[in-house]
């Protein structure tokens, strides 16, 4: 395999906090590679010192002359007053220049410029960039190209970064975090094309589903240093564990070989003056080795929930809506004692508001809600909480509550508390304007567990939480004596830990799931299953076998394509219109057939699309 990209020696540190030193591995063509640590142990300036955003200490890092490279950054960046179509169109990519060039020539009108514009523009296939653009942007529920980018909300800016990434087919993707702020339907889109592309592949990600169905390789940064798996995140778990238990065993040998060379080395000098000198120098790399730190700091989580009566919340007719858009629609609902209630649905169906509703922040339009006495919210929004910037941590704790009362015998300082969510003593006098994003979400999460709630409300906590943070957060969940409530695009978190699921599907319609998400996703398939039309069944067509990869399209793949962008246009439309007639609130006599069409133009539609794109490649 062709080398993409080589880091060698490559050291960073801040201050006297050391991130990584001396790490040097590669980047090879069709490598899917997923980087894993703790918050805060250098993954994202990893990617930054790759893309030439920050500079290392120390090292080297060399990529393939003429390599094409793409970035999606956690927060993407657009020019100010953008168009959704402007800012894939006309930012620094190289097809947005070779365009830029041809209306320029023509504007020109000097025929020498107009041919040389006329041969970039066929080299670079960038005749077509627009509709393919607006193919694309289509399937990632961007339907208006016109909109200012200044106006869409953080998923819909980061689906118009992918499409941007997308179009540029670089031969390179650098991602960092890129499930972030995407509704699940969305994230499984970009699952499926990664997993089919020959794109090549370096990312950050704390999505554990989207790394083992992707990912062909992990690189773990741990204790300053990295270790390279070769397979998916599951099998990166497994070997972690048996690097673990082997360095494990290495650190007790060295121990007791240096128990023996120290009461050697504690003898009179001139008991060992005629000693050898390397067993002298033997000593001293003992000594050195056996100071490593196996030990895991992890977050604490032993805080107990508060008594919770039998009586956690009715609600009774609840309706909402803003404008023409309906959130809930007579919703009524008897929520059980110690219930853990997952909630799903696309951007912008309702789900925030829903719990907002629930605690009283937002009011109803009519319907109420009857909330038990014994009842004590503990509220993680995915908007954090407003900290004062130039306050510092510890500082932020104590007004809050200087006495943090765990249970009757168990009473922590918020020194004492903080020090559980991985905040030692110097950490807590940083400023909380200098906190990182995993460090800000921990101390989001300390203020929440401080007042010991009994009905635990996360509108997506897994943002900026490491996996490992994760992990222990789930346990806690799982352990909780209290109701919960989540809204999460992350799979892997609902699979571990609700009970059932809220499905918002928009206008209103909530659908309530018994079971985790892999069993609703289970379910939905084999209804489209049990739904689809009985059809004739199609001619098996035997492929040819690939022995290189290909860059172009045949004149049959041509046709193909051309055909594709027209049906996919046709369907979009008819799923456009049974929208309109669902969302109408007009009585629909045939609205089984419907229903049964409506999942069918689904299954075409994502079935034509990835076909669409697997060509659009080789264009």
């Amino acid at each position: 395999m062709a080398s993409f990209l080589q880091i060698e020696n490559l050291s960073k540190s801040y201050g006297d906090r050391i991130l990584f030193n001396s790490i040097t591995f590669g980047v090879n063509e069709g490598d899917k590679i997923g980087i894993i640590a703790k918050n805060g142990t250098g993954k994202s300036t990893l990617l930054k010192i790759i893309s030439g955003k920050e500079t290392a200490d120390e090292g080297k890092i060399t990529f393939r002359n003429n390599l094409r490279v793409a970035i999606l950054d956690q927060i993407p960046e657009f020019p100010a007053d953008a168009t959704v179509l402007g800012s894939c169109m006309f930012d620094n990519s190289e097809t947005a220049k070779v365009i830029e060039e041809y209306e320029y020539a023509i504007s020109k009108g000097d025929a020498n410029e107009i041919n040389q514009a006329i041969t970039l523009m066929d080299s670079a296939n960038a005749w077509d960039y627009e509709d393919k653009l607006k193919q694309l942007l289509s399937q990632l529920k961007i339907n208006d190209i016109t909109a200012k980018i200044c106006t869409l909300s953080g998923g819909q800016r980061k689906r118009v970064a992918i499409a941007r990434l997308i179009l540029e087919k670089p031969d390179l993707i650098i991602l960092d975090e890129p499930t972030n702020h995407l509704d699940i339907e969305i994230i499984e889109w970009l699952e499926n094309y990664l997993t089919r592309s020959r794109i090549t592949l370096l990312m950050v990600t704390h999505d554990r589903y989207f790394l083992d169905r992707i990912c062909n390789k992990i690189i773990e940064i741990d204790n300053k240093l990295i270790y390279t798996y070769e397979g998916n995140y599951d099998y990166y778990l497994r070997r972690r564990k048996e690097r673990i238990e082997a360095m494990s065993a290495e650190l007790a040998k060295v121990k007791n070989t240096l128990r023996r060379e120290q009461e050697w080395m504690s003898r009179q000098p001139q008991a060992r003056a005629g000693k050898a000198k390397y067993r002298i120098d033997s000593f001293y790399e003992l000594k050195k080795r056996s100071q490593v730190d196996l030990t895991e700091r992890n977050v604490n989580l032993e805080v107990k929930s508060s008594y919770i009566g039998s009586k956690i919340f009715e609600a009774e007719g609840i309706s909402k809506q803003f404008g023409d858009k309906i959130i809930l629609n007579d919703f009524t609902y008897t929520f059980a004692r110690y219930e853990k209630l997952g909630i799903i649905g696309n951007n912008g169906a309702g789900k925030s508001t829903f719990i907002k509703m629930l605690q009283g922040l937002i009011p109803a339009d009519s319907g109420e809600w009857n909330v038990g006495e014994t009842v004590r919210f503990g509220y993680y929004s995915q908007d954090g909480i407003k900290f004062d910037e130039n306050k510092k941590v510890v500082d932020a704790i104590t007004e809050i509550a200087e006495d943090v009362i765990i249970n009757e015998n168990v009473h922590y300082s918020p020194m004492q508390f903080l020090n559980h969510f991985l905040f030692s003593p110097t950490d807590q006098q940083k400023y909380i304007h200098t906190l990182s994003g995993g460090e800000r979400c921990r101390l989001h999460l300390a203020t929440v567990l401080m007042r010991s709630p009994n009905f635990l409300i996360l509108d997506e906590p897994t943002n900026d939480l490491d996996i490992v943070t994760l992990g222990i957060l789930e346990e806690y969940l799982c352990n909780f004596k209290g109701c919960l409530i989540v809204i999460s695009h992350d799979r892997y978190f609902l699979d571990n830990i609700v009970d059932h699921i809220f499905v918002f599907e928009g206008n209103g319609v909530i659908k309530d799931f018994p079971g985790n998400y892999s069993d609703f996703r289970e379910w939905q398939d084999e209804f489209s299953k049990t739904n689809k039309t009985i059809e004739k069944p199609k001619e098996k067509t035997i492929e040819k076998p690939k022995t290189e990869r290909q860059q172009k399209m045949t004149f049959k793949e041509r046709k193909e394509f051309e055909q594709l962008s027209t049906e996919i246009e046709r369907l979009t439309a008819e799923k456009a219109a049974l929208d309109t007639l669902f969302n109408s609130g007009q009585e629909i006599p045939d609205i089984f057939e419907k229903s049964a069409r409506y999942n069918k133009l689904k299954e075409e539609l994502d079935e034509k699309e990835l076909r669409w794109l697997e060509l659009s490649e080789k264009d």
